[in-house]
């Protein structure tokens, strides 16, 4: 029986708001084995310009980012859909070993396959060093609240 990782494949305005939130909560539990099962056994990805393939692969790499973006906190946005296709913008706040903050900007492709599993992605991200007191997303680690303000509502 396949893995299935709703909502599924042909996405509605609802459903795929649905899928960018599970995507964020996933990401913010800085888990790299969690967030590997969202996506295919051979995802296809562009990060940067790393490129991976496949689940080992994708929780090295989420393991790794981790370890050096400290204090991880993420906001995700839709920005379009269509049947299996989902475009999103998104900025996180992290600071690295010796203090220093940075919020990262940036917009990802995703494909899933009928099971609403991503098997390509395509993140384009830019950094941007802030100070301690320009940060914005100061919830506890983890799933951001619901009453946390969107992007939008952050004017970013």
């Amino acid at each position: 029986m396949s893995e299935q990782r709703p909502p599924l494949p042909p996405f509605t305005r609802e459903t795929a708001i649905q899928k960018v939130r599970a995507a964020e909560d996933g990401w913010n539990s800085r888990d790299p084995q969690r967030v590997s099962l969202a996506y295919s056994p051979d995802s296809q990805w562009r990060n940067r310009s790393t490129f991976l393939r496949g689940r080992p692969q994708i929780v090295e790499f989420l393991a790794a980012k981790w370890r050096r973006e400290q204090e991880y906190r993420l906001i995700k946005e839709l920005w379009a859909f269509t049947d299996n296709r989902i475009a999103v913008r998104f900025a996180y706040e992290w600071r690295d070993d010796s203090g220093n903050w940075f919020r990262s900007y940036g917009n990802e492709n995703w494909a899933f396959d009928e099971n609403g599993l991503m098997f390509e992605r395509h993140a384009s991200i830019n950094d941007l060093p802030i100070s301690e007191g320009e940060r914005l997303f100061r919830w506890p680690l983890g799933r951001r609240p619901d009453e946390h303000p969107s992007l939008s509502d952050l004017g970013l």
